[in-house]
């Protein structure tokens, strides 16, 4: 079974709705994932821009969500699940707005792309204190048993 990642609120490579943006509500879209291994022992989502801060010229990766720890037994998140209880033992970590949590799309020029990315682990981690993307991808290193990807597109209104 190959592990999936899905979201009810847009399509692969599909755009963003405004409501999960800057310029709306600023909540998490609903995430669902199916296909995650049996001997896994916990997940990892990471939701970044490779864009930034122009498509045409991009000079970083923004980090939007950075989310570890979550049980293998978990199915997804909802919509908005920034705001709520994330599944028990789920851990945070910083993203580039400075903050946990999720900080939607807000792209100042063009069309950016927005990857959430999710892992399936063979450990569950140690508490990292609110790593960085970074941090905790190498904290990740040599654990990832399989991995799956949905791109959504946001350009300001």
């Amino acid at each position: 079974m190959t592990l999936t990642l899905t979201s009810q609120a847009f399509r692969q490579s599909g755009e963003i709705p405004v409501q999960h943006t800057c310029e709306g509500a600023n909540v998490s879209p609903p995430l669902a994932w199916s296909g995650v291994p049996a001997n896994a022992k916990s997940l990892a989502l990471i939701v970044d821009d490779p864009d930034a801060p122009d498509p045409d010229a991009p000079r970083m990766t923004w980090v939007h969500w950075v989310l570890y720890n979550i049980p293998p037994t978990a199915t997804g998140l909802p919509d908005g699940a920034d705001a709520q209880p994330l599944p028990g033992g789920t851990l945070e970590g910083t993203n580039d707005f400075k903050r946990a949590g999720y900080g939607g799309p807000c792209p100042p020029v063009g069309r950016h792309r927005y990857f959430h990315k999710l892992y399936a682990l063979d450990t569950v981690l140690p508490d990292l204190k609110s790593p960085s993307k970074a941090a905790l991808e190498k904290a990740m290193h040599g654990h990832v048993l399989t991995q799956a990807e949905l791109i959504g597109t946001y350009q300001k209104r």
